[in-house]
C-alpha cells in the first residue's frame, strides 16, 4: 500500500499574497513557497502579513526543504520570518531551492534579517531534477514578470504534482525563455500528472495576456513625447525585463538610469551581476548624482508604484525625498496596474503628483504594462497540455479560484476531480482518490516592523481607535465607604470635540455616575464588577447617542477613607 500524501495550504488561496503550502508524507515535509502580503490602510501599522507557520514549526523534524518558485515577495517574503521561527524551535538548517536570481534575492533578505546561518541555498537550473528527501522535483522554465521563474514537477508516492507557479504564455519574452509546454506535455503522457496546482489570478479574464515585448512602443512614445522632461518611471523592482526595456530606450535617447529605492538599487545590481540585465556602465549612476544632469538626460526608475507609504515615489510626493523635488518638468510614469486593494492609495499618489505640477502617465492611458499572469485562454492551454487527473486552483482571490474551477470543468474534468480549497485546507492524496479536509484555521500573522509580531486583538484595537476614537472614564472611589468621590470625567480622543458638545459630555458624565453609584450599592460587587457595569452603561449610551463605538477605558481608582 502506497503511503498517503498531504498538501496543506497555509496562504495564497482566497487572496493575492502570502503564498505558502506544504507537501507531506508520514516522514517528510517539503515547503512550496513562503510569501508575505503587505499591509494596507485596512491594517494600521502593519508592514507584513504572514502565514501562520505553526503547522510547519510543529513538524520541523520532518522538514527536508523549501522550493522558492520565483522572486516575488508574495512567494519569498516570509522566508526570513520562517527561519527565525525554526531557529527558535532548534530546527536544523533549512535547504532552500531556487534559480540563481531568486536565491540572490533571498540571500539579500535573510542577510538583512540576520538569519543567513539558518538556511542553505541550493541553485537549480531549467530542466534539472533535484532530490529533496524522497521527493524528486524537475524544474521547468516559466514566463512571468520576474526572471527565472520555475514550474515544479514533484514526484511523490501518490504520483506527480505539477505546480505551475505564477505563469503566462509569452511567445516573445524579453529573455527568450518560454514556458516549457513541451516538457509538461511529455510528463502528462508518461507517467501522467496526478494533480495540477495552477495560478488562478487572471482566470476570470478572457483571452490571452499581451507579451512583455508589446509595451515597447508605449515606452518609446513616452520618451519621444516628453523628451525635454525628467522621466521618473515606477515599476516593481523585481520586474527586471521591464527595467531592461526602459534602459534600452534610455540609452537610445542618451538618458542615464538612476535607480531609486533600496530594493530597486539592490535588485538591479544583482541582475546586472548575473548577466540578466544589460546596461552599459556609463548609463547607470547613483541617485546622489542626479542633480549633475539636465532633466532631458535623466531617467529615474523608482519603487512605489503601488502607493506604498515608505517607498521612493511616496516620499517624493510627500516632499520627504532626499534626492528629488517634484515639479512641472517631471513626467511620472506608473508602469504597473494597482494590485487589488491598492487602488485608493495609488489614486491618491497620482493626484498628489499632479498637484505638484507633474505630468502623470499610467497604464490606463498608454500601453506601458502587461500582466505576468496568464488569462483564461492560457489557462485552457495549460490544462489541455497537462491533462491532469485532479485539479486544485491556487493563487488568487476567491472569485479567481471559482472562475478557474469552472474553467477546469469546462476542460473536461469531472466535478468531483476539481477540488476547491482555501487557506487552512489540506488535500489528501490516497491510492483511490483525492479529497480535502480542514486542518488549520488558515490564520494570519501580522508584523509591525518596529515592534514585531502583533495579535489580531491589537489590530482590532487599532482599527477601532482609527475609526471611532477613544473614551476614558476617570473616577475615584472611596472603597471603604463604597462612595463615589466627585463626578467622573469623560476624556475623549478622536470620538468628539468636548468644546463643541459640552452638553453631550455632561449627559455622559451622569450616565457614568449613575452606573457607578448603582453598582456600589450592591454589597456583593467587586471592583472589577464596578468597571464592567460602568463600561456597559457608557457603551450603550455612546452607541445610542452617536452611533459610534469608541474604545472605552474605565480608569476607576480606589482610595481608602
Amino acid at each position: 500500500m502506497t503511503s498517503d500524501v498531504r498538501i496543506t495550504f497555509l496562504g495564497g488561496l482566497g487572496e493575492i499574497g502570502r503564498n505558502c503550502a506544504t507537501i507531506e508524507t508520514d516522514q517528510e515535509l517539503l515547503i512550496l513557497d513562503c510569501g508575505q502580503l503587505f499591509g494596507d490602510e485596512t491594517l494600521p501599522g502593519v508592514d507584513a502579513v504572514l502565514p501562520d507557520f505553526t503547522y510547519i514549526v510543529e513538524r520541523a523534524n520532518k522538514l527536508v526543504g523549501c522550493i522558492a518558485t520565483h522572486s516575488h515577495e508574495d512567494h519569498i517574503g516570509g522566508i526570513p520570518y520562517l527561519l527565525r521561527d525554526l531557529t527558535n524551535a532548534d530546527a536544523r538548517k533549512l535547504d532552500i531551492y531556487g534559480s540563481k536570481f531568486t536565491l540572490g534575492m533571498i540571500e539579500n533578505k535573510i542577510s538583512e534579517a540576520g538569519v543567513s546561518k539558518a538556511a542553505t541555498l541550493n541553485e537549480v537550473t531549467d530542466g534539472t531534477t533535484a532530490k529533496i528527501g524522497s521527493f524528486s522535483i524537475e524544474f521547468l522554465p516559466v514566463t512571468h514578470s520576474t526572471p527565472s521563474g520555475l514550474i515544479s514537477s514533484i514526484t511523490t508516492p501518490q504520483g506527480i504534482v505539477l505546480h505551475s507557479s505564477d505563469f503566462k504564455l509569452d511567445h516573445t519574452p524579453i529573455d527568450g525563455r518560454r514556458t516549457d509546454l513541451a516538457r509538461i506535455g511529455a510528463i502528462s503522457g508518461d507517467p501522467g500528472i496526478r494533480l495540477l496546482l495552477a495560478d488562478s489570478t487572471n482566470a476570470d479574464s478572457p483571452g490571452m495576456s499581451a507579451s512583455e515585448m508589446s509595451i515597447r512602443k508605449g515606452i518609446n512614445d513616452i520618451f519621444e513625447e516628453h523628451a525635454e522632461k525628467r522621466l521618473i518611471i515606477s515599476a516593481f523592482s523585481s520586474h527586471i525585463h521591464r527595467v531592461q526595456q526602459i534602459a534600452e530606450e534610455a540609452v537610445r535617447t542618451n538618458r542615464v538610469i538612476f535607480p531609486l529605492g533600496r530594493s530597486m538599487k539592490r535588485n538591479l545590481q544583482l541582475a546586472r551581476d548575473l548577466g540578466i540585465l544589460s546596461i552599459p556602465d556609463k548609463f547607470v549612476q547613483d541617485i546622489e548624482k542626479v542633480d549633475d544632469y539636465p532633466d532631458h538626460q535623466v531617467c529615474v526608475v523608482a519603487t512605489g508604484s503601488q502607493g506604498e507609504p515608505r517607498a521612493a515615489l511616496s516620499k517624493m510626493a510627500s516632499g520627504d525625498s532626499k534626492f528629488l523635488e517634484i515639479g512641472p518638468n517631471d513626467a511620472i510614469i506608473f508602469s504597473s496596474h494597482p494590485i487589488p486593494g491598492n487602488e485608493a492609495a495609488v489614486a491618491r499618489l497620482r493626484n498628489t503628483m499632479a498637484r505638484k505640477g507633474a505630468t502623470v502617465i499610467h497604464s490606463g492611458q498608454v500601453h506601458i504594462h502587461t500582466t505576468g499572469h496568464g488569462k483564461a485562454g492560457e489557462l485552457q492551454t495549460l490544462h489541455a497540455v497537462a491533462s491532469p487527473e485532479w485539479f486544485v486552483p491556487v493563487h488568487g482571490e476567491y472569485v479567481h479560484l471559482v472562475a478557474h474551477a469552472k474553467l477546469g470543468r469546462e476542460m473536461g474534468l469531472p466535478d468531483e476531480r476539481v477540488v476547491m480549497c482555501t487557506d487552512g485546507d489540506q488535500i489528501v492524496m490516497t491510492n483511490d482518490k483525492i479529497y480535502s479536509e480542514r486542518v488549520t484555521d488558515g490564520g494570519k500573522v501580522y508584523i509591525d516592523g518596529s515592534i514585531g509580531y502583533l495579535t489580531q486583538d491589537v489590530i482590532d484595537d487599532r482599527i477601532i481607535l482609527g475609526e471611532n476614537g477613544f473614551l476614558a472614564i476617570d473616577a475615584i472611589i472611596d472603597w471603604d465607604r463604597r462612595e463615589l468621590i466627585g463626578d467622573p470625567q469623560l476624556i475623549s480622543r478622536g470620538w468628539l470635540d468636548s468644546a463643541s458638545a459640552p452638553e453631550l459630555l455632561d449627559e455622559g458624565v451622569k450616565v457614568a455616575r449613575d452606573a457607578i453609584v448603582s453598582a456600589l450599592a450592591d454589597p456583593e460587587s467587586e471592583f472589577d464588577d464596578i468597571e464592567r457595569v460602568t463600561r456597559r452603561a457608557v457603551g450603550r449610551w455612546v452607541n445610542d447617542r452617536t452611533r459610534r463605538r469608541p474604545m472605552l477605558a474605565p480608569m476607576l481608582r480606589s482610595i481608602s477613607g
